[in-house]
């Protein structure tokens, strides 16, 4: 691939060397293909059949060098980017509970009581998680307000004093200069310490709970960055909002808490062992993930929904359960604290991070007549959605090129920062929409070249944080802004959210999206309301509610949750219909263009995430011509020389190895015995499990499972482990830890069922025999991933360690 090379990535910085010193060595690509090979991607035809070199790599370690394209020693200005690629850097987690003896008798053990006991220790983690969810957000809410506070009564005194003087230019430098120091401590601590951190997060949960392994995604240091980033971001004035990280902070603290232990802390608590594996840890970072959106949105109904829409890929009634309890205790903890800090102990009436306020029902009802208008702000959202979509992906993928070193990104931050301060306040004081403010409930009022007892309206808009911008887009009354103004406002928060998306900083586009659309929806019902001279149906904060949710959902393309989550933030069941109506078309205008805001920036970085279903043209296909051969087998009774060498292998380094039993005398391969995994055979070297040749007989050491929970998740790499000359000729028994009976296919089987076999079980390794039973390939989610329905039909991405 010629013009392939290293890109910034969630994964972290990228580093010419690894942790020795030594240059990082280039990765054969799958596909038979050399460094040379074109990178673009091929059409496929019912007769192509594929020869595929490698199985895909794996890191079991996090903290080592992960394997790289060589680079020269001077960084380029520009990185070549294509994003016809599947990057191999990206491994996936082990979602399928490996049965060998020590699980089966550990689980025989466990009799009716001690299974109740770890079904309490279920919902007490959910507990724990609902109620850190809701403490964290609570912190982040009272930091922003008061540091937000500070900072626009700083800039307000500035102005009053200088609008009667003159010198407002050294106002507009106060407040640039203010955002831009904000968000600059902001965008350091994400670009230096950790990258995953920035944007949103919703992302990179969504690929970790489709079974990508994103390094460092659900790290204690990572919620550290994460909370302290989006504090900075709002408090410097970005157009960002603090909702969509709470979802990404919410899994963290999940991922934490179940473990019981920290390894960023090095302390382990010993208790909640028994989760300590991916499929465990997977359903609790979902119930995180839920507690995050009814933190952010006081939605537990919402938050439940946007966990299965969005986010978990595998679900069931249990789940739903403590999924639902987690996010009520999130809420209820969130409303408990903020009621009691805003003075009133027992009014429980702040019940998430935004409160969108209460809508008249009476007043705001909707008639049959306004369902064609509802459709038609539906196909609005979904075309300035797509819009927002598509230049979204072309500035990251300028990003992604030319802005990849960590000062550049703190630099385009601050940039960022300072127009955003800018263009606010060159349009506040070129506005001169003067409003009364008498029953006015804006909190910070400029009166810039108002008449005494007015103040400006462009400045409710921009000048405050945009949660507030939005509540009050919904309900000031009619007349409270000028057509012109909301207009003005409309297009340039749209391309400054767009230019913010994607910066270093962490950042949710929840809120900003909202803002977009209701300004464009309250324009539109005070144009509707002067068409009908003033009809009373014709109410402009209704309008600005659909103009909101038509905006979110052509951006982000989110259906049932987003309509229960405005359903619940509204406390307003009457507009149910029409938002679901105006959530389906914006959608399905949206789709037609380009895809979702998060899934577009997945597949900008390359993840192998797997859809529900197979590409639907892709029936041609067989698992003969999709599988990784040849694969590397061990036999049941194996020389330690022989693993401790093939897990060195740093050309292959294969994650999953079938096991067989054959003649060591002979090359012939017999059956499929089982499947053992790398993280197995590396405990097993770690605690020496092995006997001489001489004594096959004697008793083994007995590791129990509670040795390989003790190495999860971090497990040592093999260079670690240190095995003698003599050792190497002693025999390892695999019989006693591989997994007995892993899942296979034919090789005839059809690309499709392979895929819904592979997805819907959340595999990570798929066997693939012919009729002898004998191993022939390998199916790992790379093999599936690749496949992808393009304009011109079935096309095949090109691997590569970007």
């Amino acid at each position: 691939m010629a013009n392939v090379a290293k890109k910034v990535s969630w994964s972290g910085r990228d580093r010419d060397e690894d942790e020795d010193g030594r240059a990082g060595e280039t990765t054969p690509l799958l596909n038979g293909t050399g460094p040379g090979a074109a990178g673009s991607a091929r059409q496929l035809t019912p007769s192509s059949f594929l020869r595929i070199g490698q199985l895909s790599n794996v890191d079991l370690n996090e903290d080592i060098h992960e394997l790289e394209t060589e680079l020269p020693r001077q960084r380029p200005n520009e990185i070549p980017h294509n994003e016809k690629l599947l990057s191999l850097k990206y491994e996936s987690l082990d979602y399928d509970n490996s049965e060998n003896q020590l699980f089966l008798e550990e689980e025989r053990r466990i009799n009716h009581a001690a299974f109740r006991t770890v079904e309490i220790k279920r919902w007490v983690i959910c507990a724990m998680i609902g109620i850190l969810t809701g403490l964290v957000a609570c912190f982040i809410d009272i930091v922003v307000e008061n540091l937000a506070g500070l900072k626009y009564r700083v800039v307000k005194d500035n102005i009053d004093k200088f609008t009667a003087k003159g010198g407002l230019s050294f106002s507009l430098l106060l407040w640039a200069t203010l955002n831009a120091s904000v968000v600059m401590v902001g965008s350091v601590i994400v670009a230096f310490i950790e990258p995953v951190a920035a944007g949103s997060g919703i992302p990179q949960i969504k690929c970790y709970l489709n079974g990508v392994k994103i390094p460092h995604v659900v790290r204690l240091k990572t919620l550290v960055i994460k909370v302290c980033g989006v504090i900075l971001s709002v408090v410097g004035g970005l157009a960002v909002g603090k909702e969509g990280p709470m979802i990404h902070s919410g899994s963290v603290i999940a991922a934490g808490i179940s473990q019981g232990r920290s390894t960023s802390l090095k302390r382990d608590f010993k208790i909640f062992e028994y989760f300590r594996r991916d499929t465990e840890k997977r359903d609790f970072v979902s119930a995180g993930a839920a507690a995050g959106v009814s933190a952010a949105f006081g939605a537990p109904v919402g938050g439940v929904l946007f966990s299965l829409e969005e986010g978990a890929s595998f679900w069931n009634q249990f789940l739903t359960w403590r999924i639902f309890f987690a996010s009520m205790i999130s809420t209820f903890t969130l409303n408990s604290v903020l009621s009691v800090y805003h003075g009133n102990a027992w009014d429980l009436s702040s019940p998430g991070l935004i409160n969108f306020g209460r809508f008249d029902n009476e007043k705001m009802g909707y008639t049959i007549q306004e369902i064609p208008i509802f459709i038609f702000m539906g196909v609005v959202g979904g075309i300035l959605g797509a819009l927002f979509n598509a230049l979204n992906y072309w500035l990251t993928m300028f990003r992604i090129r030319y802005i990849h070193r960590p000062c550049l990104q703190v630099v385009e931050a601050m940039l960022v920062a300072a127009v955003t301060a800018t263009v606010g306040f060159v349009m506040i004081y070129c506005s001169r929409d003067c409003q009364p403010i008498q029953g006015s409930s804006v909190a910070y009022p400029l009166q810039l070249f108002c008449a005494d007892g007015e103040y400006n309206s462009m400045a409710t808009a921009f000048f405050n944080t945009p949660e507030k911008s939005v509540v009050n887009l919904f309900h000031d009354p009619p007349g409270s802004y000028n057509p012109m103004t909301l207009g003005m406002f409309t297009l340039m928060y749209f391309f400054l959210a767009c230019w913010t998306y994607g910066l270093t900083v962490s950042a949710g586009v929840f809120i900003p999206s909202l803002l977009i659309g209701a300004a464009w929806g309250r324009l539109f019902g005070i144009s509707l309301s002067y068409l009908t001279k003033g009809s009373i149906w014709a109410d402009p904060g209704k309008y600005a509610l659909m103009g909101a949710a038509a905006q979110l959902g052509g951006i982000v393309r989110m259906t049932l949750s987003l309509t229960v989550i405005m359903m619940e933030a509204t406390g307003n069941v009457t507009y149910g219909f029409p938002i679901m109506l105006v959530l389906m078309t914006a959608k399905i205008v949206g789709d037609y263009f380009v895809e979702g805001l998060y899934d577009m920036h997945i597949q900008l970085q390359s993840v192998p995430f797997l859809h529900w279903e197979a590409p639907v043209t892709s029936h041609s296909l067989t698992a003969r011509e999709v599988m990784s051969t040849p694969v590397t087998c061990l036999r049941r009774i194996e020389r330690v020389g022989t693993v401790v060498d093939i897990l060195s292998d740093t050309s292959s380094n294969h994650n999953g190895f079938p096991v067989v039993e054959s003649n060591p005398d002979t090359t012939q391969v017999a059956g499929l015995r089982g499947l053992i995994l790398r993280s197995q055979l590396i405990v097993l070297l770690k605690h020496k499990v092995f006997v001489e040749r001489a004594n096959l007989n004697l008793v083994q050491r007995r590791l129990k499972l509670k040795d390989f929970r003790d190495a999860y998740p971090r497990f040592p790499p093999i260079q670690s482990i240190h095995v003698s000359q003599d050792e190497r000729d002693c025999m390892i028994d695999l019989s006693e830890f591989m997994n007995p009976s892993p899942y296979t296919v034919p090789q005839e089987a059809s690309l499709p069922r392979v895929f819904k076999l592979f997805r819907a079980l959340g595999l990570r390794h798929l066997v693939v025999v012919d009729n002898r039973n004998e191993v022939v390939g390998m199916v790992t989610r790379k093999d599936l991933a690749r496949y992808r329905l393009g304009k011109e039909g079935l096309e095949e991405l090109s691997l590569a360690q970007t």
